[in-house]
């Protein structure tokens, strides 16, 4: 077993600037047993140099006294904690532009990006296919390191001040792009252009073949040396982060880091996640921290979805200009040290899989945000599959009850395969948007679904769905916009929600005039072997966007008549956060996260909410229910399969390990 393989990471980063070479390591380790961390990330080499090297082209910090990795790396083994050598071989000093020109990014024009003398370096140039792997070997042959990541891995174009340079025209590129697909660089990032998807597919195989060669390099000199980095191919763990960005356009993403986790915990059994809770506020404000209660719920949703504990500053701990976050970063690293038995192995219950866009061909993931964010609040437990890995994980997904396709239009035809063979096993799909909309997936749509694709309509000011209340016989208009995909249900497949044409809505005087068009707004069909819905217009944009309760409500009604059984029932508000998991010996667990202090923009502290029950679809009675926080035994009823406890009052966050035996 790999050291990793626990998944109890508790890694601090320490994201060193170059005048960072003198730092007090004995003060550096201090810290982090402070913090109760388990693994520290730090700078090795690519931009700067963090050891004495012998090699021409890793340039080292002129601020190097002594060999710092050497004697950090000795100090934190001392202490029991792993180290992770960190990389960025995204740009370089000016001074190795100035002899090798051509190992560098251009624009269009041909111009090279020099941001304060580092100047961006391009993955297919000679620095990064090669050399990048003399500074790897340097450093893993010379310092015993349990593992390595690369930060800004892959394609990048823009600098730190967020401007974008556009695609990489340097001659490597043209050259490898010429070779692979017989035409030209795009100029362009567009959609509708066959080149740019090209170019899209083109940087998929280049980044995985790069990483290809990183992993051999590094597993023939140590198997048990971690890979990491910002992608999932050929590395033992995945990083994300959770960070702001003060120019990122609302609304702000709540769930980042159960989003972050959950994506790769519920995708690979061999990988781990570690999501990084970035202190920063922003790139050029690094030295001011986001809200306590921010980073609180970043780091208990990264347990809770079943991860482990990752955090970043730039500098030194020491003389660190904000440091409100460090007391409630300790107290939850701390919870987590204590409790690591109950964390780290946690499995599915394989209720329902969400579908997250993924691949070459990935444009936007709007409706599947929107969709994550409406099971979050209503308390749907749900897996995250990538799509590209649709077809290695068939087996995974046959386990699932429902599969969520969210308005995902390109699919390879082995990935529709695969969902024909689990629908003939009886795993249902509901569909969203424009999914499955190509003229040459007619037959698909006509299986799973007993439709047929007519059209689609971007035209939707002022359209609305059609609601009839089947108790009381009214009827109400609830509005949609962006696409609306216009499919022929046939006759007994259960059609609902009417689509209503747009007509004009100004001046108020001319506003009238919608007609009931032919075409619904969703479509059940059900068969000997289940059921499929397929919901035309995009609930999941809408509700990300806008947070309108009847968008929300329009899709679970759906859900709820496609969802033969829930394991989980619960009287939670929707700013109450819940997760159930299986444990890695038999045990159910369940927490909650208090989400109440988020107002949309803002993270204060959260408001206690008293008295929330769970009741839990349960094969056998549970030997006792204890809470996680203070260790005590919590009463429960149990009911036929059933069993239902409280929760007197959730202040911030808890735990509950229901004990099977």
């Amino acid at each position: 077993m790999f050291w990793w393989e626990r998944n109890n990471l508790r890694m601090i980063q320490t994201n060193l600037r170059e005048v960072d070479a003198t730092l007090d390591v004995d003060q550096l380790v201090s810290t982090l047993e402070e913090f109760s961390a388990n693994t520290l990330m730090m700078n090795a080499g690519g931009i700067f140099a963090f050891y004495p090297t012998d090699l021409a082209y890793q340039y080292q910090t002129p601020f190097l006294k002594e060999d710092l990795l050497e004697k950090v790396i000795k100090k934190t083994h001392e202490a029991g904690i792993k180290f992770i050598a960190r990389f960025d071989f995204s740009k370089a000093h000016e001074k190795i532009y100035k002899e090798k020109p051509e190992w560098f990014y251009r624009t269009i024009e041909g111009r090279e990006v020099n941001y304060h003398g580092i100047v961006h370096t391009c993955i297919n140039g000679y620095y990064q296919q090669t050399y990048s792997l003399k500074i790897i070997e340097e450093v893993l042959t010379r310092y015993e390191v349990d593992g390595i990541f690369f930060n800004m891995f892959g394609y990048q174009t823009s600098d730190y001040s967020s401007n974008d340079y556009g695609i990489c025209h340097c001659d490597n590129c043209r050259t490898r792009f010429k070779e692979m697909y017989q035409m030209d660089l795009p100029v362009s990032k567009d959609l509708s252009n066959e080149a740019y998807k090209k170019y899209k597919d083109f940087q998929w195989k280049t980044t995985q073949d790069m990483l290809d060669r990183i992993h051999a390099v590094v597993k023939k000199i140590n198997p048990h040396i971690a890979i990491s980095t910002y992608n999932d191919y050929k590395v033992d763990i995945v990083r994300k982060e959770s960070n702001t960005k003060l120019t990122r356009p609302h609304p702000v993403w709540l769930y980042s880091s159960s989003e972050n986790v959950k994506s790769v915990e519920d995708t690979w059994d061999d990988k781990l996640i570690s999501n990084c809770c970035i202190n920063a506020v922003d790139l050029q404000y690094r030295f001011m921290g986001v809200s306590k209660e921010e980073v609180s719920i970043r780091l208990y949703e990264s347990i809770a979805s079943g991860s482990g504990l990752d955090f970043c500053i730039i500098g030194v701990f020491d003389g660190y200009s904000d440091n409100k976050n460090f007391p409630i970063v300790k107290e939850i690293f701390e919870f987590h040290k204590e409790n690591e038995a109950h964390f780290g192995q946690l499995t599915s219950v394989h209720e329902t899989a969400l579908i997250k866009p993924s691949g070459p061909n990935t444009f936007s993931d709007k409706e599947y945000v929107g969709i994550f964010k409406m099971l979050k609040e209503s308390h749907k437990p749900f897996d995250v599959i990538c799509q590209h890995e649709c077809i290695n994980k068939e087996d995974k997904l046959a386990s699932f009850q429902l599969i969520i396709v969210p308005d995902i239009q390109e699919w390879e035809s082995e990935q529709l395969n695969v969902l024909l063979r689990l629908h003939r096993k009886g795993v249902r799909i509901i569909a969203t948007g424009q999914s499955f909309t190509h003229a040459h997936h007619a037959q698909f749509l006509r299986t799973l679904f007993n439709a047929k694709y007519v059209n689609r309509t971007l035209d939707n000011d002022a359209a609305y769905l059609l609601i009839r209340d089947e108790k009381d016989g009214g009827e109400n208009w609830v509005f949609i916009d962006g696409a609306f995909t216009m499919l022929q249900f046939v006759d007994s497949v259960d059609k609902k929600y009417p689509y209503i044409s747009p007509s004009s809505f100004g001046p108020p005087e001319r506003a009238y005039g919608h007609m009931i068009s032919e075409y619904s707004g969703a479509g059940i069909h059900k068969t000997n072997i289940g059921i499929n819905a397929f919901i035309t217009w995009q609930p999941g944009t809408l509700y990300s966007l806008h947070g309108y309760e009847e968008h929300k409500r329009l899709f679970l009604d759906v859900l709820e008549e496609v969802t033969p059984r829930s394991i989980l029932k619960t009287d939670a508000t929707s700013n109450v956060e819940v997760f159930i998991h299986s444990t890695g010996n038999g045990d159910m667990l369940v927490q909650a996260l208090n989400l109440s202090g988020f107002n949309g923009v803002t993270y204060m502290e959260p408001i206690p909410i008293n008295q929330i029950h769970f009741q839990l679809d349960v094969d056998q009675t549970p030997h006792r229910v204890t809470r996680l926080t203070d260790g005590r035994e919590i009463d429960f009823k149990t009911g036929q399969s059933t069993i239902t406890f409280q929760l007197d009052q959730l202040q911030r966050y808890e735990a509950f390990v229901v004990q099977m035996r």
